[in-house]
Formats: structure tokens, sequence, C-alpha cells
């Protein structure tokens, strides 16, 4: 099971190959033993990669025997590095796409299929912290546009869009001034917890805490500012890209997702020139990040936001300008 094994120096980090194993919107999970590193708490299946043994080896032969199942493809998806008081792991995540066998605890560990929305409610080590994020990431982040309503009268439509069922909300309001941005963000965050879902705040990192947040959104100018992660893992960092060096400079500071833009023609920014779809696909396999494609988005692009590699889709006015809020979130969500 992942970080069973002692590490044996101080200077290289334990490495451990990670499997996801998702179906049907569930994915797999076992208990580690009482006694045992991190006992009691519930992991992603996987283990020590043996010296001299290539990662996706190493993860065939874990699954296999942990859970009684021959890997027949996966994919790199992310790497996590982190430090315990006793040893420091790095976890090389990887996306299980097919399979054969069925999964269950073949060394007697409890392992169990839960939906990803659940996951949060069970206590995991704290190197799969950013594995948990990045599987609860939705299809669609939100951007608010209270310039639409007005400040008051956007918060109908926002309980409107979280009722159906958004679960990430981006907080950018630039025409505000600071103290009345972070009033409206309290506001704001205390209606997206009442019904579940998280809100990032496209301002100052140090606004978060003050405003009962989940989470920074970094623009341009905020991220080239940065040289190491703005927060730490308990809240959501997030980044505006719009060039390999930027999602680059996201990837090195540990965002944990970026957004991209602008993908198609929009009429927010006329001027600018779309990257188009092969520019996109091309820019998301640089990086070990997910990535949402902004700009001229349509619900009927996420499948082909998909294939290009994209997480999902970033959108602002084809949800709020829609004839029924409901039925655009719907349509993602």
């Amino acid at each position: 099971m992942s970080e069973s094994t002692p590490s044996t120096g101080a200077s290289s980090p334990l490495r451990v190959a990670v499997g996801i194993l998702t179906q049907g919107g569930k994915v797999f999970i076992t208990r580690r033993f009482p006694g045992s590193h991190q006992g009691g708490k519930w992991e992603f299946p996987g283990g020590k990669i043996e010296p001299g043994e290539n990662t996706l080896s190493a993860l065939k032969r874990e699954l296999r025997e942990e859970l009684g199942v021959d890997v027949q493809d996966a994919r790199a998806w992310m790497q996590v590095r982190h430090a315990y008081p006793d040893r420091d792991v790095l976890l090389d995540v990887w996306r299980i796409s097919r399979y054969q066998g069925t999964p269950h605890g073949r060394e007697g560990q409890e392992a169990k299929w839960l939906a990803c929305a659940e996951l949060p409610q069970l206590e995991f080590p704290e190197a799969d912290r950013p594995i948990l994020r990045r599987l609860w990431l939705p299809p669609l982040y939100l951007i608010s546009d209270s310039r639409r309503f007005g400040k008051d009268g956007f918060l109908a439509p926002l309980e409107r869009a979280l009722k159906a069922g958004a679960r990430l909300l981006q907080l950018r309001e630039p025409h505000m001034p600071p103290d009345e941005f972070e009033d409206y963000a309290r506001l704001i965050a205390g209606l997206c917890h009442r019904h579940g879902a998280q809100l990032l705040l496209n301002a100052e990192p140090e606004s978060v805490s003050r405003c009962d947040a989940d989470g920074v959104h970094l623009n341009s100018k905020r991220l080239a500012q940065y040289s190491s992660r703005p927060l730490d893992d308990h809240f959501w960092v997030a980044a505006s890209c719009h060039n390999a060096e930027e999602l680059r400079q996201a990837e090195r500071l540990g965002a944990d997702f970026a957004v991209l833009s602008p993908v198609a023609p929009t009429s927010s920014h006329p001027g600018a020139a779309p990257l188009g779809w092969e520019a996109f696909s091309r820019l998301c396999a640089g990086v070990n990040l997910p990535v949402y494609a902004l700009g001229g988005m349509r619900a009927q692009d996420l499948a082909r936001a998909r294939q290009a590699g994209a997480q999902g889709l970033a959108m602002v006015s084809q949800i709020w300008g829609a004839n029924s809020i409901e039925q655009a979130v719907t349509a993602l969500a």
C-alpha cells in the first residue's frame, strides 16, 4: 500500500506509484492498516517504486498485488511531493482507463467505490490532498458578473446557478474598491457555502482568509509576482494564463488549476487573437496541470474541450446571459 515502506535516506523522497480507478462518478479507494504509516486513513491504491523499476511497471505490479486487477491502459496524471515529519514522498499519480478484473482488497484491506463529492468526508493522508482537489474539480468554473445585474441583483441569479449544481465560482469584480469587494465576497462566500460550492477570489491572496473564501484566483499580473504558492494546501490557488510561459509559471507555483484563454473569439475581448483548439491542446499537453478553457465557450464545446485536454469550461456570459440560468448550468454541472 502507498507509503508503507520507511524512507531509507533523507536526501531522496520515497517514490510511490498511485492509481486512480473511476467508474460512473465514483473512485476506488482503500484503507491503510492500523499501525502502518498514516494507519487507518483512506488512500488511493498503489505502492513503492522499487529500484530500477519504471513507474508504470510498479503501478501494474502494485494494483495486481493489492486489488487483483491487471492495468491495460493508463496515463500519467500528476505528481505530488510532500514532506511528512518522518519522510518525504513523491507520488506519481496515474489515471487508469482500462483494466481487467474486479478491484477488491486482496490483502485484506478495507476497500470501496465512493463518489468523488464524498471523498472530503473521509480522512486521507496529507500527501493525497492535491489528488482530492483535482478529482473534485467540476466541468464548469463559473465567473461572476455583477455588473450585468447590479450588486444586489446578482444574488438571485447566483443562487439559481448554485441550486442548479454550480460548485466552483470565481468572484471577479475589478470595478469594486478593495473594501467593497471584501464585504461583497463575505456575502457571496456565505451563499456559496450554503449550497456546497467553493469560492475563489480574484484579489490579493491575503483577502481569502478575511472573507471566509476557499482560495485565490491569480490574474496574469499577480501570477508573475510570485515565486512560490501564495496560500497553503488548505486553500485553492488558480491562475489566468494566455501562453505557455504563464502556464509553466502556474505549474511552478503549485497552482491547483489554470484557466487558458481566449480559445475562441469573444465579445469581451474583441481584439484578442483566439488560440484555437489545436494550440489549446498543445499548451495543455505541456504542463501537468488541470486547465479550463475560457473565451467564447458554449455548453456544446465541453466534449471538444475535453478531447483537447481540458478539465472543463470557464464561463461568464453564456451562463449569466442565458434565457434559463438553471438549464445552462445543468448542461455542464
